[in-house]
């Protein structure tokens, strides 16, 4: 967690609605607390990976005076809706102030470029530290313990936290992985010969033959910006991959729930959203998050394919996961 050796004061947080908590005044607070400011979204399989070590540093180090702020900066359009994230506040047990950036001013301000990103406010309303994405929980909860020290040199501290995963503990080696893999055509990558046709219905036939880091529509799909919209009954995609874990932003209709087969290759073992029926792999996706496809014991190569049975699934993008014990 790089230390910042010169005197950077912290921008208050303002420009945003707060979901749960605050406001949080950041100089009504210099002195008397130590504020650790996490920028975050629920779709991000990085912040995700990240938020256990946020809620306990909270747990451990509130009655000690840090402050903890969840921003939620949001990737996707769907995300800036107030009641999906706090279902995803819910569901990752978050009890500290969660502030709504949809417009991205609280972004604009610490000239943020990254999620997850974390910055260390101290006591007296400077960032000291900052870290971007996963990684070096000991080192932060080494700055946030010291800071906290700063703030009061007789509070009694815990010892720091064990590492959560074992993908987090010293040993763990991270490989080159495939790349985040975009659905919409703004940031996607597609590897149909005929190339995708902007916000309209399309049929789309797989070549069958696929190279990594591409996504290959087969079906009737519309493109949009942001997503893939399957149009039909019937509807595939397909990837070839190198990771750990591989993960997919999705989302139904409105108040409907979709029926999405998957099917992948021999030695790849399934994710935590996948219920197996009758030998055949499936996923209910019921609200727009981030679901778990495939988690392999370590890094491989692999390829899948989803299917819809349905018209209206929305597909986002594809993100992986490249820690693992050995």
């Amino acid at each position: 967690m790089p230390q910042l050796a010169e005197t950077i004061y912290a921008p208050e947080l303002e420009g945003g609605k707060w979901l749960q908590g605050g406001p949080i005044s950041l100089r009504a607070l210099r002195g008397r607390a130590v504020v650790l400011i996490d920028f975050w979204d629920f779709t991000c399989v990085n912040c995700i990976r990240t938020l256990p070590y946020v809620a306990e540093w909270n747990r451990r180090y509130a009655g000690g005076g840090l402050v903890t702020v969840g921003v939620h900066a949001p990737e996707f359009s769907f995300a800036r809706e107030a009641s999906h994230v706090a279902d995803a506040v819910a569901r990752f047990r978050l009890e500290y102030p969660i502030v709504l950036d949809n417009d991205y001013a609280i972004w604009r301000t610490y000239s943020n470029r990254f999620w997850p990103a974390k910055y260390l406010v101290d006591r007296h309303g400077r960032i000291r530290y900052y870290q971007y994405g996963e990684g070096s929980y000991g080192e932060i909860e080494d700055a946030i313990q010291h800071a906290l020290k700063d703030l009061n040199h007789s509070v009694e501290l815990p010892a720091p936290m064990a590492p959560l995963r074992g993908d987090d503990a010293p040993g763990a080696v991270c490989y080159r992985v495939t790349p985040e893999l975009y659905l919409g055509y703004s940031r996607g990558q597609f590897g149909n010969p005929s190339g995708v046709s902007r916000d309209v219905a399309v049929s789309y036939v797989d070549p069958g033959r696929r190279m990594e880091g591409l996504c290959y529509l087969d079906g009737r799909w519309r493109v949009e910006q942001e997503f893939a919209r399957a149009e039909a009954p019937g509807a595939a995609l397909s990837i070839r991959y190198t990771s750990k874990d591989v993960n997919l932003v999705m989302a139904p209709p409105a108040g409907a729930t979709i029926r999405a087969e998957l099917k992948v290759g021999k030695g790849e073992r399934i994710g935590d959203d996948v219920q197996i029926e009758n030998g055949r792999a499936f996923i209910r996706v019921s609200e727009p998050r981030m679901y778990s496809l495939v988690a392999n014991e370590s890094v491989m190569a692999g390829a899948l394919t989803l299917g819809t049975e349905q018209t209206g699934l929305a597909v986002y993008a594809f993100t992986f996961v490249s820690c693992a014990v050995v």
